[in-house]
């Protein structure tokens, strides 16, 4: 066993110790791929939620039955915002648009096994003024729903329609905790504006009475703001908001010669400056026990360990993804994507794009030529580049 298998199958075993018998009876068992070629059991899996994983026993092959049970669906791809982080910034991929409640639900119907709906992509979610309407419909279908948003949009109006429409989660990305971090990044001095926005989200739900939709604070990490982190988990304490949750940066890690902005390895901090990160995190820790509020990484992972699990391109760690079989992502022009990270990690675009559904239905997209070419390649050790560098230089 080398050391990045080792490092895996001890850090799922302490995880597992810590859960309990409901939680760990939950736990994905060693996955098995057509060719009955027994898989790692990462720990990015036993905590993905259960829409994610495929039902006991189904095994993962070119083709596969199951409906998706989690969707992305881009309610639109403008934004308000130059992230110097996002493809959107640089390169024009597809035509502006912002989905009508009937695109939409013209789109939803076609996946009569959704169970977990996220409103957003390429974009900023609550610039399409259909929204709450869209969150309504999808809430009429017992679908618990979440989106990512900027947070510079919450007006009280926004605000008062968010509670209203039965949304179950609201993730505000804030990469930096001062001003002159935060524009840099982001493109726009906002900060405070979104901490205005963000502070008044949190106070109509209490005046409201209302449980949901549940609030937390994302944070893409990068060289320019780690040292922040801390200072984020402060900023959650003060306005309520119970926890903050790490990203690792995705970037055409296979591709050097086309990265751009700020989405660059030089930029990236998975696997480089162990002694700072181990500093940082230890704060954060510290502070997210006095301050009561929890501090994750994507996938409600443990946060030290998501940034200490980098492995070995030749672990082969994306073997162990589910989302070919169980997710599927919209674009707000009917393309169909592979997963929600693939357009960060790639600048061929249209290797991405398995079919559209605005030209034909999802049910023939779903098992089609080239959907069938990605898993089977997912599955190999040579996947399509936007899979190569996952757990390697990013999460799964």
């Amino acid at each position: 066993m080398n050391g990045a298998r080792r490092l895996s199958a001890q850090f799922y075993y302490w995880c597992e110790s810590l859960m309990s018998n409901t939680e760990r009876a939950s736990l994905s068992l060693p996955i098995v791929n057509s060719n009955s070629k027994t898989l790692p059991t990462l720990p990015e899996q036993t905590f993905l939620p259960d829409s994610y994983r495929l039902p006991g026993g189904m095994r993962r092959g070119a083709e596969i039955d199951l409906s998706p049970r989690v969707v992305f669906i881009e309610v639109t791809n403008r934004c308000n915002l130059l992230c110097k982080t996002c493809p959107r910034t640089f390169f024009s991929r597809e035509p502006l648009k912002s989905l009508s409640l009937d695109e939409f639900i013209s789109i939803a119907e076609q996946f009569p096994g959704m169970r977990r709906a996220l409103l957003h992509g390429i974009g900023e979610p609550l610039l399409n003024r259909e929204l709450p309407k869209i969150i309504r419909y999808l809430k009429g279908r017992a679908v618990e729903v979440l989106l990512n948003s900027n947070g510079t949009l919450l007006t009280p109006e926004r605000q008062k329609n968010l509670v209203e429409s039965g949304l179950d989660s609201y993730r505000c990305s804030i990469d930096g905790a001062s001003p002159e971090t935060y524009a840099k990044i982001r493109g726009a001095d906002l900060l405070d504006k979104l901490v205005q926005g963000l502070g008044g989200l949190v106070e109509t739900k209490k005046r409201m009475e209302a449980d949901h939709p549940a609030i937390s604070i994302w944070c893409v990490a990068t060289q320019e703001n780690l040292q922040e982190l801390p200072d984020l988990i402060r900023l959650a304490a003060k306005l309520d908001v119970g926890e903050v949750y790490l990203q690792r940066m995705t970037y055409f890690s296979q591709e050097p010669e086309a990265q751009y902005g700020m989405a660059r390895q030089d930029e990236a901090i998975f696997g480089a400056h162990l002694d700072l990160q181990e500093e940082v995190v230890a704060e954060c820790e510290t502070l997210s026990a006095e301050l009561g509020v929890g501090f994750l990484a994507s996938g409600a992972r443990e946060a030290r360990s998501s940034l200490a699990a980098a492995r070995e391109a030749d672990f082969a760690p994306w073997q162990a993804c589910m989302r070919p079989w169980t997710t599927a992502y919209v674009t707000a022009n009917g393309n169909c994507l592979p997963c929600c990270i693939s357009p960060f990690a790639t600048s061929d675009y249209e290797s991405l794009i398995m079919g559209n559904l605005f030209e034909r239905p999802f049910s023939e997209i779903w098992n089609n030529s080239y959907y069938q070419d990605w898993r089977k390649d997912l599955l190999s050790d040579s996947p399509h580049k936007a899979c190569a560098g996952c757990g390697v230089y990013w999460s799964l």
